[in-house]
């Protein structure tokens, strides 16, 4: 991991840090963490799916609890009386027998089965952006701080070449190139500013601290595992990804309403009951010998559909979208087996890569050491020097970007297996 190759160079590299940074509180890497997956965005709205989702399963399953409802019909009435004024109503209906609600509840409980793996899903991709920002940040704090270096050394050699025309050793024309070497050092520190600035609002709306004071600690951040490129790690994220089984789930959940929807033609039975108190004042102990204030009813109500052709079709409807959703987890399956093997193979060439830049930033400082020693013996000048000095930077820098993009790839690695959390919540 870069961190590790930059901990002890960026020891003289932190002083050039801004006052307003020296007096800012750094953010350590698992705190980021752990703040973004309580207060980010995506966290809420997806805790928010849970809950309603969870409601809409206690609709499905208390329809088998009464339904209580209490009213009044009270009302004037003259000659024979019609209807039934009472001074109060009380009614009630439940489910007794309904092999369709049945599965609309397994179907509600799957769909909050698949919002909880949703929910996972998200929370992974969290602590996935989290993570990448807190570490490009902290990779582009340390490109600034080198870039910095060069803007000096930069600065010191168009002193020298100054010089260098005004003895007439150099043509004008060097000083120019001097001058367009520190323009693009100083265009590539505003580019990592901006990205810097643009990633400490990130962190901001993911973690709630001021984007202000973000500012990260380089040695918080866990080392990342060795990958094998043997194991088969494809088959291992597929068992684990959340979005195939929130996939797997939503079919299950489709399959469930297609049947519910079917079973809409079987014969249904429904408890009812009703109590009602009468009045007198309607006359209605005149009109009837066995007038009785207090009333009431209970039994159940069968109900035979006969034909329904809508319904009918409505059902075949819901069968063909379960099917659907069966596909779509098998395509889920194929797209997470094949991202897995990409970035796998991907963290191969990544780690060459960075070998490579690695190798070539020890050549630069080796470089750099023989040209001190060349100036300490009078074999060359302080123009040698700083451009071997300008060399080593931007090596280092390169070393820097090729680190960042291997760790990347991991994590995201990391993301697909379901080790993400457990590693970047791991104490350092």
């Amino acid at each position: 991991m870069f961190a590790t190759f930059r901990t002890s160079l960026l020891l003289s590299a932190s002083l050039l840090m801004t006052s307003a940074v020296a007096f800012t509180e750094p953010v350590p890497f698992k705190r980021a963490i752990e703040l973004a997956i309580r207060n980010s965005t995506a966290m809420s709205a997806a805790n928010a799916d849970v809950g309603r989702l969870q409601a809409m399963y206690f609709e499905a399953r208390d329809q088998y609890i009464p339904q209580v409802y209490f009213g009044s019909g009270l009302a004037y009435s003259f000659g024979f009386p019609l209807g039934e004024p009472s001074i109060f109503k009380v009614s009630s209906t439940s489910l007794l027998l309904n092999q369709a609600q049945r599965e609309f509840i397994r179907a509600a409980r799957s769909d909050l089965r698949a919002a909880g793996q949703s929910k996972e899903e998200k929370k992974g991709q969290v602590i996935l952006e989290t993570a990448l920002s807190y570490s490009e940040l902290d990779k582009n704090q340390a490109s600034i701080s080198i870039l910095r270096q060069q803007e000096d050394a930069a600065l010191k050699f168009e002193s020298i070449e100054q010089q260098r025309i005004e003895g007439g050793v150099d043509p004008a024309i060097e000083l120019t190139r001097a001058r367009l070497n520190t323009a693009r050092i100083r265009l590539r520190i505003a580019e990592l500013v901006a990205g810097a600035d643009t990633l400490r609002v990130r962190l901001s709306q993911l973690t709630g601290l001021p984007a202000r004071e973000f500012e990260t600690v380089t040695e918080s951040i866990p080392r990342l595992p060795e990958v094998s490129q043997d194991e088969d790690l494809a088959v291992r994220a597929v068992t684990f990804s959340p979005a195939v089984k929130s996939a797997q789930e939503l079919a299950t959940a489709k399959l469930f309403q297609a049947r519910g929807e079917h079973k809409q033609l079987y014969p249904a039975v429904d408890l009812v009951g009703q109590y009602a108190r009468f009045t007198k004042y309607n006359n209605y102990d005149q009109y009837y010998k066995t007038f009785r204030r207090n009333n009431g009813a209970i039994g159940i109500e069968i109900r035979f559909p006969f034909l329904n052709k809508g319904q009918k079709d409505h059902s075949e409807a819901a069968y063909a979208e379960a099917l659907r959703s069966r596909k779509e987890v098998e395509a889920a399956k194929e797209q997470v087996s094949t991202e897995t093997l990409k970035l796998q193979r991907t963290i191969a060439q990544l780690s060459a890569a960075r070998d490579v830049a690695k190798l070539e930033y020890q050549l630069a400082q080796n470089n750099t050491a023989a040209v001190q020693a060349k100036v300490d013996a009078g074999q060359a000048n302080l123009r040698d020097q700083q451009q071997a000095q300008l060399d080593e930077n931007d090596k280092y820098a390169t070393l820097l970007d090729a680190s960042y993009q291997l760790d990347k790839a991991q994590m995201q690695l990391l993301k697909q297996t379901g080790d993400l959390e457990k590693w970047a919540l791991s104490v350092r």
